[in-house]
């Protein structure tokens, strides 16, 4: 008869342990996926970053226009050729969250050479509390721009002038600081990963794209031939985008010249400015 008075009291305890962890279950659950929730860490009082202005990508290979293709990778075949289709679709570029980066490439094998092109976008968001998605996208551009040594704006005596491209006086896509004369004389191919000896193309900082830009030029000897590498990077907002253009040839009394390819990759990099990536 003891045993049996005491039984309504442990049902009553365990009624109430079960209570308490459903509760603390409860309020352990999820954060509704959302990758980008941003709050500060545990016991911390400053405030989540504010969010960038960009919340989605583009498709990569889909939003470069076919012209622009077509004057970065000349084949001068016929577009219906199942092998030129090919290469203008591009690859994209395999990521593992297409929300926060998506790339595409592209390659054109000739005789003459070969010419390489590449996109990558990346949405930069900070879970560093106090840090907005836009001043962390300018701390990773800063790294980037000091690790391809890019002179100071205001430190370089150099202007940012953009070079015209023959594509830019054909009425295609308008290129900024247009040069006017002949074509840079090329860099001697002796030196390994030196830039254009035109101080019109040498790498600097670019003040038409996006919130921050530059550009880089390496001229680059190797077994095979000569090519010469241009690289663009331009912060708007929250989203990093890189640009990489390249062409090789075998023959080095025709070193591909600073002024054609910069000024076609800075015309690709104002077309990806305009389109305003994603939503």
């Amino acid at each position: 008869m003891q045993r049996r008075a005491y039984a309504p009291a442990a049902a009553l305890v365990a009624a109430l342990l079960a209570a308490v962890l459903a509760a603390c279950g409860g309020s352990a659950g999820g954060h509704g996926g959302n990758d980008d929730a941003k709050t500060g860490h545990t016991g911390s009082t400053a405030p989540a970053g504010e969010p960038g202005k960009y919340h989605s990508l583009p498709e990569p290979c889909g939003y470069v226009n076919r012209d622009t293709l077509r004057r970065m990778l000349p084949t001068g075949d016929d577009e219906s050729d199942p092998e030129v289709q090919k290469l203008y679709r591009g690859q994209a570029a395999i990521t593992y969250d297409t929300d926060r980066r998506v790339g595409c490439r592209w390659k054109l094998e000739t005789p003459e050479g070969t010419r390489h092109l590449s996109i990558d976008f990346e949405r930069v968001v900070s879970y560093q509390p106090g840090v907005s998605d836009d001043d962390r996208a300018k701390e990773l551009y800063a790294r980037q721009a000091a690790a391809a040594k890019i002179p100071d704006a205001s430190a370089s005596a150099t202007p940012s002038a953009t070079p015209s491209s023959p594509a830019a006086s054909a009425g295609t896509h308008p290129q900024g600081g247009a040069a006017t004369g002949s074509p840079s004389a090329p860099a001697s191919p002796s030196a390994s990963g030196s830039p254009s000896a035109d101080p019109r193309f040498l790498p600097r900082v670019l003040d038409d794209l996006g919130d921050d830009a530059f550009i880089d030029d390496k001229l680059v000897t190797a077994a095979a031939g000569v090519h010469r590498d241009i690289a663009i990077v331009f912060r708007s907002a929250n989203v990093l985008v890189s640009i990489a253009y390249d062409q090789w040839t075998a023959d080095r009394q025709h070193i591909p010249t600073s002024e054609d390819l910069q000024g076609k990759a800075h015309g690709l990099a104002k077309e990806l400015d305009a389109g305003h990536f994603g939503n």
